[in-house]
């Protein structure tokens, strides 16, 4: 029986741990096969051609043959297009990533997903959107493709489409519900709307970025509460990292 093999995948490493002495074993996430898990033979060593391009939040193309559950890296380029981002935008993109780790089955396809991370990481990079509206956008489409965003353009409970003035709040299982009055974590209907209407584009991350800018803020607390529901954590650990860089800098 021939050996499963494939080629020039395109691929983001999320994690990697220590195998051996001169082993890695990386957790990949890639556009058509989703999270695969790789043994990179041999990457530690001071001699592999591996070694400078296994690293977290660059483009590369993968090659990997085998069926079982970890399977051989074969080969691994850079594809180009930006640096890993520095800083503030390295931790958000780290956050990324655990994200990921926690949220995303083995094996799982996600393309659109995939895409709007490529766009995410490359906007992080090159500092050409705000961290904040980068963050959130990706947040929504996350959780949009586990299953674990509800309909933005009506009432959970009613049913009763949105109105455009009235505050929202979005609730952990009943979706979203009238709010008497402006309060941490509502929107009014007009930004529920917009996000909904973004999620529906052929390129719905970049359709999100300009969806979220007007209220970043706001989302904040919400997506974030949503997602250590779903992920089954108090908190992530880099986005905890990021909160004590921030703490730093202001004492500075």
């Amino acid at each position: 029986m021939s050996v499963k093999r494939y080629a020039d995948e395109p691929g983001f490493v999320l994690h990697r741990y220590d195998w051996s002495e001169s082993s890695l074993i990386l957790d990949v996430f890639t556009r058509h096969f989703g999270r695969v898990a790789l043994v990179a033979k041999g990457a530690k060593r001071p001699t592999s051609q591996l070694r400078p391009v296994l690293l977290p939040l660059q483009p590369l193309l993968l090659a990997w043959g085998g069926d079982a559950e970890v399977r051989t890296l074969k080969a691994a380029h850079w594809r180009g297009g930006h640096v890993m981002p520095v800083g503030e935008s390295l931790l958000s993109g780290t956050y990324f990533n655990e994200m990921l780790l926690k949220l995303l089955a083995r094996d799982d396809p996600h393309p659109v997903l995939y895409d709007g991370y490529a766009q995410a990481v490359q906007q992080l990079a090159h500092r050409t959107v705000p961290d904040a509206a980068v963050l959130r956008a990706f947040e929504l489409l996350l959780l949009r493709e586990v299953g674990y965003l509800p309909s933005l353009s009506e009432e959970g409970s009613s049913l009763a489409p949105l109105e455009p003035d009235a505050w929202y709040a979005l609730e952990t299982e009943g979706g979203l519900a009238l709010a008497p009055s402006p309060q941490r974590g509502a929107l009014q209907g007009m930004h529920w709307l917009g996000i909904q209407a973004a999620l529906t584009q052929v390129d719905p991350y970049t359709a999100l970025v300009h969806a979220c800018r007007p209220c970043m803020s706001a989302l904040q607390p919400v997506l974030r509460h949503l997602l250590h529901y779903h992920s089954g954590v108090r908190s992530f650990k880099t986005r905890q990292m990021m909160l004590d860089v921030q703490a730093l800098v202001r004492r500075r």
